[in-house]
């Protein structure tokens, strides 16, 4: 299986991240990276470097007021009395009531970045649209003939709005090789494994019938994104039907994992897409910092060749999954059972 990789995210590293009051560095580190990538060199899988491809394929997700925000807002941020090394938000706009969009840039921060999990840096910008680009070429590749590619995003993506970074997430990689792959396929799908709700990804095909979403994740009655991620949760006018919600209860191992992603993949091969996006976490893992599932590490195996059964064009975008010792494993299963599962 080939790895696209880009080295340009090097320089993000968020020192902001708020947990329970709390301000740390953020989880969503540039190690993990390393990590990943030493452990895809190491089971002999070819990397390759990923094309510019342009503005297109980000601005066919996100709105031309949110890219002009994530770009400049750095640099604008910087010529603020008294401002942070970072951007980050300290006032929202409240759901459900008339929001105007605000001119000051604390107002455009509220607006634009939904959590305290999503600072922005000086290097944020050029890490979000390398990311992007290496989705986009994974797309690329499975659209010249690759049968799976695995794209090494950083940072990662599934939590990102067409107009709202949160959770880590600043342009939605999953939702980006999705809709670059509708180029040849009439139908996509998008099934996210990530131990978070892939809310950013519903949020973008909310109203599509033309790409299914599927979200096995913790349930939100305990787990962010609280908000989101409820079985009830279908889609609406044309996407209604095409969002599938499947929340795990707190603990759930990788037997339990296995018997819920049934329901999955009965639904995936009704719908019957000419390509598959998965979003890749590992955070599901027994011993991962979130600690909310219990997959082991050969369970990533047996989750992914179950999903390289159904014999579609997959790409395989990475998201969640932090820094422990098992974190590389964990990969290294998770490509081998795909691999194993073709």
């Amino acid at each position: 299986m080939k790895i696209v990789y880009s080295d340009q995210h090097q320089q993000h590293d968020p020192q902001q991240f708020m947990v329970r009051g709390r301000l740390k560095r953020s989880n969503e580190q540039p190690e993990r990276a390393a990590l990943l990538l030493a452990a895809a060199q190491s089971a002999g899988h070819a990397v390759v470097s990923p094309d510019d491809h342009g503005s297109g394929p980000r601005a066919a997700i996100h709105t031309p007021q949110y890219l002009h925000f994530l770009e400049t807002a750095w640099e604008r941020w910087q010529q603020l009395p008294d401002a942070s090394d970072e951007v980050m938000p300290n006032v929202y706009p409240f759901p459900g009531q008339p929001a105007t969009y605000p001119d000051h840039l604390v107002g455009q921060a509220g607006y634009h970045m939904g959590d305290n999990a999503c600072s922005i840096g000086r290097h944020t910008w050029h890490a979000a649209v390398h990311s992007a680009h290496v989705a986009t070429h994974a797309a690329e590749l499975l659209m010249a003939g690759e049968r799976a590619v695995y794209a090494l995003c950083r940072p990662p993506g599934h939590h990102a709005y067409p107009d709202r970074a949160n959770g880590f997430c600043y342009l939605n990689n999953a939702a980006i090789a999705a809709q670059h792959l509708r180029q040849r396929y009439a139908r996509v799908a998008v099934l996210d494994i990530d131990v978070h709700h892939g809310n950013g990804t519903q949020g973008v095909f909310w109203r599509r019938a033309d790409v299914l979403t599927i979200s096995l994740h913790a349930d939100p009655h305990f787990c962010t994104p609280f908000f989101t991620g409820h079985a009830h949760e279908r889609g609406e006018a044309e996407g209604l039907g095409y969002n599938l919600n499947i929340p795990l209860a707190k603990g759930t191992d990788t037997d339990g994992y296995l018997q819920t992603l049934t329901k999955a993949l009965t639904t995936l091969r009704a719908y019957a897409p000419g390509a598959l996006v998965v979003a890749l976490g590992l955070d599901a893992h027994e011993r991962d910092p979130y600690q909310a599932l219990s997959v082991s590490t050969d369970g990533f195996a047996r989750i992914t060749t179950e999903i390289a059964r159904l014999g579609l064009p997959t790409v395989l975008v990475q998201e969640g999954g932090y820094l422990s010792d098992d974190l590389g494993p964990n990969l290294a299963s998770a490509l081998h059972g795909f691999e194993a599962g073709c």
